[in-house]
């Protein structure tokens, strides 16, 4: 499905009914990441999953992107769908947006799920990181990033055992468009620091961590929750920066849990 949406087409999956869950995909993916949790949650649940702006389906301007810009779509596309409150599920780029989704519409959060993603900005050496990458996008292209990105993504484990799924999240980084890929590399970079926002958030929130996470690891995990009040953390063995994709199963049990805490 599309709809127009701040000047912009915006792809989504909008299935089952029930309590909302909005799910925010991970750079540099799309909503097929969340394959497996509409499966699991959609019987259930109103399960919505988004192709954020430069990615996927959705259109790739080339333009200035920000992580706020990504929040207004979001709200965009919620009242497109008639959906006042909802519990948003993000995983890490997709975390780093609920916190800008946060600051400006916490009135439609009832509840939050950070997985896999961190609170703090970026150090010098991170943005530096992200800028080298945006080159290599823009020289060499989709693919060029996939090589770099499946390592951090995906355990060792997995990568020697399920090509099956490394060629699936090879083919979501080799969908999109170069100009998503380094508008979001910037959206990263320029993002705030959100440790000062973890105690002020005053809505059920749920953290998950692969327990292999390399880019975002455990310690980022517990430093949220140990701030967010009354925050709840999971730790899956086994699982890295993906752990919806290689623990889907622990991954949608968490889900489910939080959600009949959340809604009672």
């Amino acid at each position: 499905m599309q709809a127009n949406i701040n000047g912009i087409t915006l792809a989504f999956d909008d299935q089952g009914t029930g309590f909302p869950l909005v799910f925010l995909h991970a750079f540099p993916l799309n909503r097929t990441m969340w394959v497996d949790q509409e499966k699991a949650l959609s019987s259930q649940h109103r399960v919505v999953t988004i192709d954020l702006r430069g990615h996927g389906e959705s259109d790739a301007p080339l333009w200035h992107y920000s992580l706020d810009q990504a929040a207004d779509d979001v709200c965009g596309l919620l009242d497109y769908l008639s959906i006042r409150q909802a519990v948003f599920v993000g995983l890490s780029m997709g975390g780093y947006l609920l916190f800008a989704f946060y600051r400006k519409y916490s009135d439609r959060v009832k509840g939050m799920v950070l997985a896999d993603t961190r609170a703090q900005a970026d150090t010098d050496e991170g943005r530096q990181a992200r800028f080298e990458l945006a080159q290599i996008a823009y020289k060499q292209g989709a693919s060029a990033v996939a090589d770099i990105m499946i390592p951090k993504l995906l355990s060792p484990a997995t990568i020697r055992t399920r090509p099956e799924l490394v060629r699936r999240v090879r083919t979501m980084i080799e969908s999109n468009q170069v100009s998503g890929i380094v508008g979001d590399l910037m959206a990263m970079a320029e993002r705030v620091d959100s440790v000062p926002l973890l105690k002020q958030i005053a809505y059920p929130t749920q953290i998950i961590v692969g327990e292999l996470d390399l880019p975002t690891p455990p310690a980022d995990a517990k430093l949220m929750a140990d701030q967010i009040p009354g925050a709840r953390l999971v730790v899956i063995p086994a699982a890295a920066h993906l752990s919806n994709l290689e623990e889907p199963d622990q991954f949608n049990a968490t889900i489910r849990s939080f959600v009949l805490h959340v809604t009672g």
